[in-house]
């Protein structure tokens, strides 16, 4: 089967993580001397890569693989190709839902994607491939999808830290570093081909190396993406507090391509809320590292994200979360309704906040931010 001739189109949803896939997937897809295009009512085959972290995005996903399955009626498509999260974690209720959806792909047989579409056109049943998460790809020259001035660099796939509210381990496996002499050169491929960004990505950054190198060794892997002519700026995504440390505050500081941001995900500050989270830091170590950000010879920007109406949580816990935002006004500040996800460990747990009780903690916090 040859699909050289063979349009493909690509809907990918989620987070920039999830992004990334899909330029992998693309870049196999490319290098079979496959072509794209960004009309799906033309393309013969169309990929969704989707997310599942919470129910919202569940949704998102279902509702775009039924539009998409509208144009094997309306359009070109021979072959709706459904990737990622939702077939990883959710594959029986995927097939019980979408019989006509030719093939279901888990996160780690991205490398083998064209051979499995090859498979499908031969044979009229449903292919579904799935296996536990293991992964970390390395592609040479990789399609980009973003404006070509930045693109993503994932440097680790997988969560270790099992917080009591995230599916994310469970579906994509264990904490997982790519080593540093691919990671440079992916860095010096994506910057040939024009990007002068490249922003770090992992569900955890600051925790990078941990597994290749028995220690974390983010600062080591900036210092040597640093060294890459042409490369303006590198910036960091999803920085767990407790890993913030002085060495990477001061390489963020003296190095001129690190850029003074920081995306550190504190979900909350109330001790009680914290520890009913599996969180790692508590309020005290949170004030510390707010202050010590505040407190360097140059400004670091700091965007966060908290989440309201976690079970257990408390009008104090919340009044608490209150008068931290007030009191330190951080860049950005994001705010979420906790979502009750199916085999977490805070779904069991008693004293679940009333939808009504989230809703208006919610906008308050809005308001205050």
């Amino acid at each position: 089967m040859n699909l050289k001739n063979k349009l493909v189109g690509v809907v990918s949803l989620g987070c920039d993580k999830n992004r990334v896939d899909t330029e992998v997937m693309l870049t196999y897809l490319r290098d079979e001397g496959i072509k794209f295009t960004a009309d799906p009512k033309s393309a013969h085959i169309i990929i969704v890569n989707t997310c599942a972290f919470i129910e919202s995005a569940r949704k998102e996903a279902i509702e775009t693989i039924a539009e998409m399955l509208r144009y094997k009626k309306i359009g070109n498509c021979e072959k709706l190709i459904v990737t990622g999260c939702m077939p990883q974690k959710y594959l029986n209720i995927l097939q019980e839902e979408f019989p006509k959806v030719d093939v279901f792909i888990g996160i780690d047989d991205y490398s083998d994607i064209a051979n499995i579409i090859k498979k499908s056109y031969e044979s009229d049943k449903q292919f579904c491939v799935t296996h536990d998460a293991d992964v970390v790809y390395h592609v040479k020259n990789r399609v980009t999808t973003t404006p070509m001035h930045y693109a993503y660099l994932k440097i680790a796939d997988g969560c270790d830290n099992y917080c009591t509210f995230c599916t994310i381990p469970y579906i994509r496996g264990k904490y997982r570093s790519k080593k540093i002499s691919e990671l440079v050169e992916e860095a010096q491929d994506l910057v040939h081909n024009g990007a002068r960004e490249l922003i770090l990505v992992a569900q955890d950054v600051t925790k990078y190396g941990i597994d290749l190198y028995g220690k974390i060794n983010l600062v080591g892997l900036i210092k040597r993406l640093s060294k890459i002519e042409n490369l303006d700026w590198i910036r960091l995504l999803y920085c767990y507090p407790e890993n913030v440390t002085k060495e990477l505050l001061d390489e963020m500081v003296n190095n001129p391509k690190l850029v003074n941001y920081l995306d550190i995900p504190l979900q909350h500050i109330s001790d009680n809320v914290l520890k009913l989270m599996n969180r790692h830091v508590n309020e005290e170590n949170t004030i510390k590292l707010i202050e010590k950000i505040n407190s360097m010879p140059e400004k670091v920007y700091i965007r966060t994200t908290f989440m309201v109406g976690f079970p257990g949580e408390t009008q104090a816990d919340h009044d608490k979360l209150c008068k931290f935002i007030k009191k330190y006004k951080l860049a950005h500040v994001g705010f979420f309704e906790y979502s009750r996800e199916e085999g977490t460990v805070a779904a069991k747990m008693p004293n679940q906040v009333p939808q009504k009780v989230k809703h208006a903690w919610l906008k308050e916090l809005i308001k205050i931010a």
